[in-house]
């Protein structure tokens, strides 16, 4: 391995971008997060609601981690974070800010081990990410959307400041989803 490739490496790991009472939010490493985004993304709530993404080995996550996560960080500078219990470092969840070509603005993006649903860590995490993108990013309009069936992402959504659009499709084959917006 080169010596550069090592020290991004590292510093990747390193890299907490917010902490709130319980948790740490920080980049996602393709080696040190390929176990957990496997699980994370096979879970039936994460297929359900979000969508099968073709992971199903570990080899799949470190490349989900590196095609998704990691790009978004070097191309925009916000992406989905790990979010991390701060007492153990037990990886929970992910949640963070995503920027789709077929939006006019980035959205706001979380999903949760159901072990860790029901405890306010969707919450508290999603507060925390939306003041990181006021006040850090500068970003005066977010959006969020969810699968119609969804509702207890809604709820948190609306409970966060947002409010339902309307119905949108990604592309012109895609399912309807809802759509929310919240402005500064």
């Amino acid at each position: 391995m080169l010596v550069a490739e090592s020290i991004a490496r590292y510093h990747l790991r390193a890299l907490i971008i917010l902490e709130t009472e319980r948790l740490r939010l920080r980049h996602l490493s393709p080696d040190i997060d390929a176990e957990f985004i496997l699980e994370l993304l096979n879970d039936p709530s994460f297929i359900r609601y979000i969508g099968d993404k073709g992971v199903h080995d570990l080899e799949d996550a470190r490349r989900y981690v590196i095609d998704g996560p990691v790009k978004s960080y070097d191309a925009h500078g916000f992406g989905l974070y790990r979010v991390e219990l701060k007492t153990s470092a037990t990886p929970i969840g992910v949640c963070g800010m995503l920027k789709r070509d077929t939006l006019t603005d980035p959205d706001i993006g979380f999903a949760f081990l159901p072990a860790y649903w029901n405890q306010g860590y969707a919450f508290e995490s999603a507060m925390a990410v939306m003041e990181h993108a006021r006040q850090v990013l500068g970003l005066s309009r977010i959006l969020a959307i969810t699968t119609p069936d969804n509702e207890s992402s809604a709820r948190l959504l609306e409970k966060i400041g947002f409010r339902f659009d309307g119905l949108v499709k990604l592309t012109e084959d895609a399912p309807e989803i809802k759509l929310f917006t919240t402005e500064v």
